[in-house]
């Protein structure tokens, strides 16, 4: 599936500007740029040295944001046997939600709905597919939306951190584990863009996976509604010491791999 990046590099650079509290004139002033040269960059006209002159004052990587303005990098295709994405439209946007299931018993584990379940539950139908478990990354309306109608027509439980519970979903502390047939999910806290903001590493697949939310995104992360800090800090705790062939399947945007991520997200490379 065909997913286009979530965010631009004016979207990077305005997380980053909310996210340490800074002030367009402030801004401007730290990194040295004009304030009408600002505001065009800001505004979306990609310059390349006021990307390299902003980057150091928003603590971001120069050269990630110069090539994520460049546009020039894409998103990699990546498949694996057990795992399939579904993006559906919310809104002016889409949202993805998550389907893993063990090849062999065909029991499987969904996560999130997005705004509409109807695809995933016509996967299950084609492949056999009976779910076990539903595991939420976070409750935003959008991740969540079909939720009711999900669990009505598999009985499967719903299950979100204590942290940020939800109506018909029963609670776990982080750290939990879960077991569906030869598949074992791990909870990680990557709070920051939620309270309760969980990511879920999936071990018992042909390469390691890991669910995110909105924790991460390709070339981004879905930024710090609750805590930039803390969004930052538990994505590097939490996401950036897992193995680097690990396959991030974020909330927005398309797959990803953690060397990746290292490579060319400007909160993180």
């Amino acid at each position: 599936m065909a997913v286009s990046i979530e965010d631009n590099f004016d979207d990077v650079v305005g997380k980053a500007q909310r996210g340490l509290g800074l002030s367009d004139s402030q801004l401007a002033d730290r990194a040295g740029v004009g304030r009408e040269a600002w505001a065009a960059f800001k505004g979306g006209a990609f310059d390349e040295t006021v990307a390299r002159a902003v980057a150091p004052a928003l603590e971001l990587n120069a050269d990630a944001l110069v090539a994520l303005g460049r546009k020039s990098w894409g998103a990699r295709e990546l498949a694996v046997p057990g795992l399939a994405m579904f993006n559906t439209p919310y809104h002016d946007m889409t949202v993805n939600a998550y389907l893993v299931w063990d090849t062999e018993t065909k029991k499987g584990i969904a996560f999130d709905t997005g705004a509409d379940a109807s695809p995933m539950l016509e996967r299950m139908r084609q492949e056999g597919i009976a779910l076990e478990l539903i595991l939420l990354t976070h409750t935003h309306g959008d991740h969540v939306l079909d939720l009711d109608r999900l669990m009505e027509k598999t009985h499967a439980p719903a299950m979100v951190c204590e942290l940020e519970p939800m109506a018909g979903a029963n609670t776990f502390t982080p750290g939990a584990s879960f077991k569906v047939a030869g598949l074992t999910i791990t909870s990680r806290l990557t709070c920051g863009h939620s309270k309760g903001g969980t990511s879920y590493v999936i071990s018992g697949l042909e390469r390691p996976v890991v669910i995110v939310g909105d924790a991460l995104f390709a070339g981004s992360m879905g930024g710090g509604m609750v805590s930039y800090a803390d969004a930052l800090r538990t994505n590097r705790e939490q996401l950036f010491t897992l193995p680097d062939d690990t396959v991030i399947c974020p909330g927005h945007g398309p797959l990803t791999t953690l060397r990746d991520e290292k490579n060319r997200n400007p909160f993180f490379a």
